[in-house]
This record gives C-alpha cells, sequence and structure tokens, in this order.
C-alpha cells in the first residue's frame, strides 16, 4: 500500500463498503492504550493504517474480500487479549477486530448446545449460560478480556482441559471467512463446507492463520451441585506418587494441575510442590472425594489443605494471575508440552510452571529469556515442546517461537497455501 496521499480515500472506501461510519478508525486517533495492545502483535515499527470494526458476518466479509483484492495484509483479532500470542505478525496494513460481532445467536438449553457470535466475551456468555444453570467448560486466560473467537483460535482451554476435554472436544461448529471473503461453515447446520477438512479441529488453534472466525456452536453442561479443592504440598517423590494415584483412580476431578515450588510459595501456601485438584458434583460426591484425596497425601507425607466457597474461587484466580499477570509489562509466558511421568523434572527447574495431571500439557512463567531455551531443551530431552505465547517483542524476534521440529511442517504450510493463497492473513503468525 502506498503513502499517506490515499490513507482519506481508503478510509472512505471502507466506510463506503461496510456502511457504518464508526466501524474505520485511522490509527492516528487510537487511544494509545489500544495501539500499545496492537504493536505488541506485530514485528514491523511501520504501524497498520487502520483498524476496522464490522458489527456483522456480512461487513466482515466485505472487508476480507476487499482486502483479498488489495493485497493488504491483514492482523485479524477480538478484544486484542491475545494478540500477542504465538509469533509476531509481519508488517500489516489493516487491523480487523471481530469484538462487536458478539450476539447471542441460539441457547438450546434441553440440547446444551449454544451458538455465539465469534466477539461475545467468555465471561459475558458464562454470565448468560448461569441464567439457565449451565455452563462451558473452559478455563482461559484472562476471561474477563477474551473472547470466545480467541479463545478458539489459540486453543485456549486451561484446567478444566482434566475432565472436559479440548476446545476442539467441546466445539460442535463453526463459521469462519475465508481469505477470499467467502462466508463458509462446518458442523451443526452446514451450508457451505471445504471437503476433506475437519474445519472445527483445523481451525481451533490456527491463529487467525487461515481465515476469520465469526460465529462457534458449544457444547455447555450443568452447573454442579458443589465444589471443593484440595491443595496437597510437599516432596517430589509424594506430589508425583499422589499424581499418578490419582490418575489411575476412580476420582473424577473437573481440574488437576502440578505447581512448581515457585507458584506455590507465590500463592502463599508453602515452598514445596504442589498438586492442586478440584471436586465438582453432588455435596457427597465432592465431600468424600476430597476426603479420598487428603488421605492418600497423608499417607505419603503431604501436607493437606481444603477449600470451599469464595476461599477456593479466590484460589484459582490467584492461581491464574501468578502466571499470565506480573508487575513487568511484558511477562514471558509459554506453552508446554511433557509426557505426564516425566513431570517432574519440569516442575524443578526455573520458573513458575502448572502442569495438567493428566495430559502433560501446561504453561511456565519465567522472568528472563534465557531460561526459554533451557526449558525447551529440557521439553524436547522429554519427548515434549515448548512453544512461546507471550514474551517482549525484542525477545521474539531473536528466538523461534514455535520450536517445531515434527516433520508436519511442509503439510502445515500446504494447508495455509490452500486456504490463504495471498498470505493475507495474519501473516508470520503461525508455522
Amino acid at each position: 500500500m502506498s503513502s499517506d496521499k490515499c490513507v482519506d480515500s481508503v478510509s472512505s472506501h471502507l466506510i463506503e463498503i461496510i456502511g457504518e461510519k464508526d466501524t474505520v478508525k485511522p490509527w492516528e486517533i487510537l487511544e494509545v492504550e489500544q495501539q500499545k495492545k496492537i504493536e505488541k502483535g506485530i514485528a514491523s515499527s511501520t504501524p497498520p493504517n487502520w483498524v476496522v470494526y464490522p458489527h456483522t458476518q456480512e461487513q466482515l466479509a466485505k472487508v476480507i474480500a476487499e482486502a483479498y483484492r488489495q493485497d493488504w495484509r491483514v492482523l485479524v483479532c477480538g478484544s486484542s487479549s491475545k494478540i500477542s500470542w504465538g509469533d509476531l505478525v509481519e508488517a500489516v496494513d489493516i487491523v480487523v477486530s471481530t469484538e462487536r460481532i458478539n450476539k447471542l445467536i441460539d441457547h438450546a438449553v434441553g440440547d446444551l448446545t449454544v451458538t455465539v457470535e465469534a466477539g461475545m466475551k467468555f465471561c459475558e456468555l458464562q454470565s448468560i449460560l448461569t441464567t439457565a444453570n449451565q455452563f462451558l467448560a473452559l478455563d482461559p486466560a484472562i476471561p474477563q478480556d477474551a473472547t470466545i473467537g480467541g479463545i478458539v483460535a489459540t486453543a485456549n482451554t486451561g484446567s478444566f482441559r482434566q475432565r472436559y476435554g479440548s476446545v476442539r472436544d467441546q466445539l460442535l461448529g463453526i463459521s469462519f471467512v475465508r481469505a477470499d471473503g467467502e462466508i463458509a461453515r462446518a458442523g451443526g447446520r452446514v451450508v457451505k463446507n471445504v471437503a476433506g477438512y475437519d474445519l472445527m479441529k483445523l481451525f481451533t488453534g490456527s491463529y487467525g492463520s487461515l481465515g476469520v472466525i465469526t460465529q462457534v456452536t458449544f457444547r455447555v453442561y450443568p452447573t454442579q451441585q458443589a465444589s471443593e479443592t484440595v491443595l496437597l504440598t510437599g516432596d517430589a517423590d509424594g506430589v508425583s506418587t499422589a499424581a499418578t494415584t490419582l490418575r489411575a483412580s476412580a476420582l473424577t476431578p473437573t481440574q488437576a494441575d502440578l505447581l512448581s515450588t515457585q507458584l506455590v510459595s507465590d500463592l502463599n501456601l508453602g515452598s514445596n510442590l504442589g498438586l492442586i485438584v478440584r471436586f465438582q458434583n453432588i455435596p457427597e460426591s465432592v465431600s468424600e472425594q476430597s476426603n479420598r484425596l487428603l488421605e492418600v497425601g497423608k499417607k505419603l507425607g503431604l501436607e493437606g489443605t481444603k477449600f470451599s466457597g469464595s476461599e477456593e474461587s479466590d484460589l484459582w484466580k490467584r492461581l491464574q494471575e501468578q502466571i499470565y499477570f506480573t508487575s513487568t509489562d511484558a511477562p514471558i509466558v509459554c506453552k508446554i508440552g511433557i509426557l505426564p511421568s516425566a513431570a517432574m523434572k519440569i516442575l524443578n527447574s526455573v520458573g513458575r510452571v502448572l502442569i495438567h495431571n493428566s495430559s502433560g500439557l501446561g504453561v511456565a512463567r519465567f522472568e528472563h529469556e534465557g531460561e526459554i531455551l533451557k526449558m525447551r531443551n529440557l521439553c524436547q530431552s522429554n519427548s515434549g515442546f515448548l512453544s512461546v505465547l507471550m514474551a517482549p517483542v525484542l525477545v521474539k524476534s531473536k528466538i523461534d517461537v514455535w520450536g517445531y521440529n515434527g516433520n508436519a511442517l511442509e503439510l502445515m504450510q500446504g494447508i495455509k497455501k490452500q486456504f490463504d493463497p495471498k498470505n493475507i492473513l495474519n501473516p508470520g503468525r503461525f508455522i
């Protein structure tokens, strides 16, 4: 895109395409805080020219179609809460946000499904579901700001993976705008599809690189009657044995995570490794399961504490804050994966580390960039991986964010080329 002389005319053109004035904002008039958010996800020092806020899927499709015709590079985002996740996007011409495409489409209470537009915030959807004594079984980062589309695009499940599975497991249908501006759908009431791919699985974790998610249908669950959390702390052998015992037992926790010493300390709960486990069911079941786990911990010489009510909710909230929020403006947060049996090797290393007990997936927060490669080498030597989610722009510009060493790179590049042949959507963000 050439220089400043065409900026005003292009803005007018975009407004004309969409049909609403407040949908197109030149970069210069954005609030400084919003500019800073967007800059965290862009490699170039040259900012985009415009930020566009369509109100409907159809308006969005028109904008993407025009970008395709004009070869504009597009940074796709929701509320920008995860705009810095993954690799830095190359220089872009336009930012397109889905945050105003945020309506509830359908809530089939009896069928336990809900369909919403991608820009709806996670906390708002949970509030709607609560009125019907239901909930979406995800535990994403930054839940107050995260949009549904952003959660799907980054595959951000959280600790509820223990009982309910991943985002992919709960996603029933998806609508999206292709790179050429066409609207496509998969799952549910299929109107248009792309043969050969399971699009719901393909788009989950695609980081906006294949298309712009506009609408999703999720499976939801009844709200549980009671909830209690058990925290076991102690030495590595005891916590490891407790975690293995839990995995092999008939207990059915909704959340179960292994915590590094630093995380336990940050929560003011001791100076040892930890296993935090949440049970949610009818009161009698919750009480019995909590007590059985406490007994396991006691036999292993672990210290056990039970949390309930507001104290329990506060504990899980503080745990997430210790991972994703710091006093610095640019924390380093990574997604890790490891065999559950090798979790103790990771927990005993540097940083604040949380590992889901059932899957071996987790997150790690570091204070210094040198710790990233050290942890990556440790994960890879134990058949695992490390990908950088959040980090300062300077840090991401110096390292391989994804650290991918598998043999599917050519396949993934081929899929990207088929869905986005001009490479206009989040160029450089994903592999």
